[in-house]
């Protein structure tokens, strides 16, 4: 099995990186640029584009039984 490896950069750093599998942390360059990008999802610093969800649209939970 061929495996290729590719130039990346971190999204969190701007870091140059390489893509292979031993690096546990892609697309990230480290575990500290991984967890700062999780922050700002929780802290909705980030979001997908779009429309805000309706919650009267949504199913009910208590539907899943």
């Amino acid at each position: 099995m061929t495996i290729h490896k590719k130039d990346i950069t971190c999204p969190t750093c701007g870091k140059k990186e390489t893509w292979k599998p031993e690096n546990s942390f892609r697309p990230f360059c480290s575990d500290r640029c991984k967890l700062i990008d999780l922050g700002e999802w929780a802290d909705e610093k980030r979001s997908v584009p779009g429309e805000p969800a309706n919650p009267a649209e949504l199913p009910d939970s208590d539907d899943e039984e």
